[in-house]
């Protein structure tokens, strides 16, 4: 007998879960999740999961460390339960910017939340765009990976901005991203130096790449403080573009950054998905959320009959272009 699908959403990002379950035309399962008055989760499945098959929908962020705990808790209700598999959705997998040591007594943060998943017994993690490949091997469980380049290339599609066009990554460490992003969109790349627009935005070794008379997009998978993606708009302006696009996946939005984004003159337009929830007193004009709703109802779709997920991994526009 094949095992049922069941769909749980927690509080870090339920809008998120609540569309993917809208996408499979399946209802998410109720769970009740309070706090006592100390900050401790409680939380409760209300229905009986025995032999299911159960997708747990929730980022590590927000608060990430109250989210992961709502994550491991959710998974041991799970687990108590007699789920037949529990499988983990990280639209946005906090902690994985700790992802190697750089300095002595520095942990690996990224491979010890990973452990620790693996170890509350979740079967599988479905994450969507991971700042580092490597941390899919922190797991020795399946890790599938989702990214979203072909979902966010579609707005410059959609909007007939492909002409003279330059795609350009913030550091060099994010070079193979901008590389992919302009070979969907078939347009030339580039690399900023941070470390020298940092100094001075003027500054003649602060760009590699062709951008005087042309559209700028600057991609990344997360904007944090939006100090880097700034200081890119600026020295890119300076260099010579028409417009600058800002672009990332996971538009985290800690505090300040809003209100500096929103008043950079330099920036056109700040185009994220809904990996994390942008409450509304964090949207502004020039922000544009697109969702990874139907690529993560879809990959779910796939997972549960067994079907490879690398079409998901390519764009319409461009079907031949393997990224």
């Amino acid at each position: 007998m094949e095992s049922e699908l069941k769909l749980i959403g927690l509080r870090t990002n339920n809008a998120l879960a609540q569309k993917i379950a809208d996408e499979m035309g399946i209802p998410l399962m109720p769970i009740t999740i309070t706090s006592f008055a100390d900050g401790e989760i409680y939380e409760r499945v209300l229905e009986s999961v025995r032999g299911d098959d159960v997708y747990l929908i929730a980022p590590i962020a927000g608060e990430v460390n109250d989210s992961f705990m709502e994550i491991m808790i959710a998974v041991d209700a799970l687990r108590r339960a007699s789920a037949y598999r529990i499988n983990l959705v990280l639209p946005y997998f906090g902690y994985v910017r700790q992802d190697r040591k750089t300095k002595s007594r520095e942990p690996i943060t990224a491979k010890m939340v990973s452990s620790l998943i693996e170890m509350n017994g979740v079967a599988r993690v479905l994450a969507v765009d991971l700042h580092a490949d490597q941390v899919q091997g922190f797991f020795d469980i399946p890790v599938d990976q989702l990214l979203s380049a072909p979902l966010l290339t579609e707005y410059f599609f959609g909007r007939n901005l492909t002409d003279d066009m330059t795609v350009f990554a913030p550091d060099h460490a994010g070079a193979g991203r901008a590389r992919q992003f302009a070979a969907i969109l078939d347009t030339p790349w580039g690399v900023i130096n941070d470390r020298a627009v940092q100094s001075d935005i003027t500054s003649p070794n602060g760009i590699v790449g062709d951008v005087k008379g042309r559209r700028a997009i600057v991609v990344d998978d997360i904007i944090d403080t939006g100090r880097r993606m700034i200081t890119s708009a600026r020295a890119l302006k300076h260099a010579g573009a028409t417009e600058v696009y800002v672009v990332a996946t996971h538009g985290v939005f800690s505090d300040g950054s809003v209100e500096a984004l929103a008043t950079c003159e330099e920036i056109a337009k700040v185009i994220v998905t809904d990996s994390v929830e942008i409450p509304t007193e964090k949207q502004f004009a020039k922000l544009e959320i697109m969702t990874v709703a139907p690529l993560v109802a879809e990959a779910i779709n796939r997972l549960r009959n067994d079907q490879d997920l690398s079409g998901l991994l390519r764009s319409r526009h461009k079907p031949d272009v393997k990224i």
